[in-house]
Formats: C-alpha cells, structure tokens, sequence
C-alpha cells in the first residue's frame, strides 16, 4: 500500500452490528479453539472515550471532537432474547465531556452529520413502535418500519424523511450536504437509495436480488459510493459471510469491484484522501480486528491487535483518529475507543482522485451483481 511508508512509528469495526449475539449484519462466525498469540506492541495509541454506555458504530462530526452513536439506553425498546436492539441515538464529544441523547423513545440505529454540524440524520422506529421489534443484527428481521429523520443538534426541529413500513438506515451524507445515502429493503431485498436532504428526489442506485448491499459512504468527490455488500444464498451458511468491497456512482453507474479474495471484508469506512478505507476482517483464531485497506490495490494493513472484538470503525474528517468498538470479551460490553492515526496521510490534502483497483494475480470476481 503506497502511504503505508509513511508510517512515523515505533511500532507501537445494513445496515449495523450490534451489542451482543453471534450474528452481526451477516458477520456470522463460529467458534474456534484455536489460540493464536497477538502482539500488542503493534498497535498504534489507543484510548478509550470515558462516560459513554455500550454502543456500536460512532462517526465524527467535521469538527473532529463530537461525535454520533447510538447506545444502550433504558428508554429504548428493546427486542427479547439475544436479538440486537434497544438503543438510541446520542451526541458524545471524545473526551467523554459531552453526553446528549438526541431521541427518548422508539429503538434508534445509524446515523450521521450533515457537514455544516447544524444538523444530523438518525434512523428509528419512534413513529413505529407498533410494529415488530424485529432485530437490527439479522438480513431475515430488520425492523420494518424503521425510518429516516433529521434534527439539529439537541433533538429539536425533527424532520420525517421517509413514511413506509419499509426498514431504512445505513444512512450517510455526502461531503457537499447535497444528497443522503442509505439502505432500503423491500421484500427481503436490500438496495442502496439516495435522496435529498429534505426527502425529496428519491433515487434507486442499485437494484439487487441475491447481493444484499449496505454501509454506503460517499468518498470526497460527492458522486462515488463506497459499500460492501454480501450474497443471500451465503448468508448463515457460509462462515464468516464472504463480503465484498465496490464503488458505484451515485446514480447506479461505474459499478466496480474492490477487493477480489472472497473474504469478509467488513464496515469499510473512507478516509477523507479518497484512497483508503478501514473495515474488518477476522484473524486466525476467530479474532475480529481493523485493517487498512487501499482503493489502489495491495494488501492491507493491520491495525488493531486485540483477542477480543475490534470493529465498527470509523475516521475523523482530517484522518488523524480513528474510531472503533473493542470488547475484551467478543462481542458483548463494546467500549468505543480511539486510534492515533496521524501517522498516515489520510486527511482531504492528500486527495488526488479516487484510484483504480490493481488487479491481483487470481482474483476472485464478482459477476452477478446487477445495477441499472
């Protein structure tokens, strides 16, 4: 990976996996006995966000000191058993001086900062509570009628973007404020949607049957889409859940393959040089952690050494820190934790285009994704 040089070190994460279960947003795996030694002395500084309950995926506000999660929250409904729910929406600085809860009913999942940080979108079920919890971790029982709002920063002055008995979340917002990306699934089948920030000129940007496509995020040029996405017939019955990395233009165009091993590759997330990206793999011994990956091709590189779970990650806009969740003890008791990633040249200075993918020498390619 070019830039990985650049490393100044001694040496030294759907729509959304959630709290607890084996079964996060089609990142199934089983277990395994296998013990493999992890050397912590290759990890970058990591800290953890003091005063913040059990949460999933958080993202950073252009300000790069708040930041959006949803949490574990006694007002929120929440699904019985080990299905994933009960959360709601919060505004944290990483400090962990600032705690604001933005909803107080309904059971919340992603979302994110318009760009401006004068408002947000969040999803819920506020509106909808009377219809099946469902859960938030499985392709089979996203919470239909799961809906697309935005607010301003203390929860007021709500709007409702979307109105059906659909589930929508994984939602983003592209870096001019121009469009909302995000997740729709209709009859079981889930397709990556655009819309403006007032709800209005809804577009499909893919329309899948068997790939089940999610965690769209926009790179900086405002029109390429960043997601991964998984194939049905695997999901369950395949461990991990293969996923694979694309690109596509906003308006369902230039669909393109990124990485090519049949792995799952998890949460991708983009850093702000329109180049890489972080997202998940899972080590030798079942042991979930971040990696950097690369639009140009090449391997990625480790980032998080941990026995435990490390995922759901996430980067501040200039692309010095990094959040992610870690559990010592798997997936259950996520702490949300920051990486010093000032060491790479990840921050909007160093956008110099969106690369092509260098093709690696036995690719295993993807020929039966469809997009109008």
């Amino acid at each position: 990976m070019s830039k990985i040089h650049t490393i100044k070190i001694a040496c030294i994460f759907f729509t959304a996996l959630f709290f607890t279960g084996i079964s996060w947003s089609g990142g199934h795996s089983r277990p395994s006995n296998e013990t493999v030694p992890i050397d912590k002395s290759k990890e970058l500084p990591v800290r953890i966000i003091p005063n913040i309950p059990t949460a999933a995926e958080a993202y950073y506000a252009p300000d790069d000191y708040h930041l959006i999660a949803q949490t574990q929250d006694p007002k929120a409904q929440s699904p019985a058993g080990k299905r994933i729910g009960g959360a709601l929406t919060y505004i944290f600085t990483d400090d962990g001086k600032v705690s604001r809860r933005i909803n107080d009913h309904g059971q919340d999942a992603c979302s994110y900062f318009f760009p401006d940080q004068k408002r947000i979108v969040w999803t819920s079920t506020k509106d909808r509570m009377d219809m099946p919890l469902g859960d938030w971790g499985s392709q089979d029982e996203y919470p239909q009628g799961a809906e697309l709002y935005t607010s301003d920063l203390e929860g007021n002055d709500i709007v409702r973007l979307t109105n059906n008995e659909y589930y929508e979340a994984e939602v983003s917002i592209s870096p001019n404020g121009e469009w909302i990306v995000f997740g729709r699934q209709i009859d079981g089948n889930l397709n990556l949607w655009r819309m403006r920030p007032d709800g209005s000129d809804e577009q499909q940007i893919t329309f899948t049957e068997d790939w089940q496509p999610g965690a769209p995020f926009y790179l900086p040029d405002n029109e390429t889409i960043l997601f991964r996405a998984w194939r049905s017939s695997e999901y369950g019955k395949v461990y991990p859940t293969p996923m694979t990395v694309f690109t596509i233009k906003h308006d369902g165009t230039e669909l393109k393959q990124r990485t090519f091993d049949g792995a799952m590759n998890w949460a991708p997330y983009p850093a702000s040089d329109g180049r890489h990206y972080v997202f998940v793999r899972v080590a030798p011994g079942n042991n979930w952690e971040v990696y950097l990956g690369d639009l140009a091709g090449g391997e990625p590189l480790r980032l998080t050494y941990s026995p435990g779970f490390d995922g759901l990650p996430s980067l501040s806009k200039d692309g010095t820190k990094m959040l992610f969740a870690r559990s010592a003890t798997g997936r259950d008791n996520l702490s949300t934790y920051i990486m010093d990633m000032s060491s790479f040249d990840l921050g909007p200075d160093d956008y110099k285009g969106i690369p092509e993918t260098r093709m690696p020498d036995t690719p295993i390619l993807v020929t039966d994704f469809t997009a109008e």
